[in-house]
């Protein structure tokens, strides 16, 4: 911890942090965390600084000292608005890049440099390069879950939140869409564009099965399933709506369903109770053991030592930020 004494403004926010996370973070763990989340605190303001905190962060780096939280579709549109000189990433490392390509002036820091995706690890740019030799003339949509160097030999990039309008506003008869296999079937059952997949899997979503659902349904006759379209079709067709994290979150708070079940990472559900007390969250999830790198403690060590910073080459950013403002450029069904 910084060797300061608080000062009554810095009480205050804790304060009121702590009251907004009651529900969700209790006493014992409130004091393990405190320490850091004062540091952290008084470092973004010192530094000028801003966390970008996603949906599966964490209910006390979610809750306690992220500035703009969201999926990765409103992580990389907001973070081309932000005010700050220091942008600190909490999420994984291609979630880090986006923010850099959106923000080539600013410091962008991870607090884990090794908290990286399975899907992102799943296919490189050389396999782009041969898919195109094999499909001459199709256009490639890349999911933002990918390396810089995929998203450089991409046409366009898209979010699990906008795949289905990305793919359609090219307006051709078949795309590529990579490298999420499952995504892209269930993106592929809604269009009558052609999908050309590619084998890459979220290691965490890929786990769920329809009989798990139906379970799940079955021990609990009263719940509303939501379930993340990179999760096997079957989970999908179980299932009572599908859907990225902002739209699950948005299914919530407007639906007001008085027990649900996100088929998604675990945190998911854990923040959405300190935000939806009324609404019983059954826990049928898997945890992201990249996510979980992430904790408040390198946060805090991140912006007090400023040694994880991303840096990515200048041309290889210019061709990667094209797919991206694509993506970005295109408007967002509600």
């Amino acid at each position: 911890m910084l060797d300061q004494v608080g000062t009554p403004e810095l009480d205050l926010e804790l304060n009121n942090i702590r009251e907004r996370v009651k529900s969700v973070i209790n006493d014992d763990e409130w004091d393990f965390y405190k320490s850091d989340i004062e540091d952290v605190l008084r470092l973004k303001k010192e530094k000028n600084a801003i966390i970008l905190g996603h949906n599966y962060m964490t209910p006390d780096i979610f809750h306690c000292v992220s500035d703009i939280t969201g999926d990765s579709l409103a992580l990389a549109k907001r973070a081309m608005d932000v005010d700050a000189d220091i942008i600190v990433v909490a999420g994984v490392h291609f979630m880090a890049e986006t923010a850099k390509l959106m923000n080539p002036q600013k410091t962008v820091l991870i607090s884990d440099p090794t908290a990286g995706c399975s899907l992102a690890e799943s296919i490189t740019a050389d396999d782009i390069r041969k898919m195109r030799a094999l499909h001459p003339g199709v256009p490639v949509v890349t999911y933002v879950n990918t390396t810089v160097e995929v998203k450089a030999e991409s046409d366009i990039c898209c979010t699990s939140a906008n795949a289905k309008q990305i793919v359609e506003s090219l307006g051709v008869d078949k795309v590529m869409l990579f490298p999420d296999e499952f995504l892209a079937q269930n993106v592929a059952e809604q269009t009558n564009v052609e999908i050309i997949t590619f084998p890459g899997r979220c290691e965490v979503h890929e786990r769920f099965t329809g009989q798990q659902i139906k379970s799940l349904k079955k021990a609990h006759p009263e719940a509303t399933v939501l379930a993340h379209p990179e999760c096997p079709p079957e989970v999908l067709h179980e299932s009572d709506y599908a859907g990225s994290t902002a739209d699950m979150s948005r299914f919530v708070e407007e639906q007001k369903p008085k027990e649900v079940a996100l088929i998604t990472e675990c945190s998911m559900s854990a923040n959405l109770v300190a935000e939806h007390p009324e609404t019983n969250f059954i826990r049928s999830c898997n945890l992201c053991p990249h996510m979980q790198k992430i904790t408040m403690e390198n946060i805090a060590t991140a912006l007090r030592d400023m040694t994880t910073e991303i840096t990515i080459d200048p041309a290889l950013a210019a061709k990667a930020r094209q797919a991206v403002e694509r993506m970005i450029a295109v408007p967002l069904n509600k």
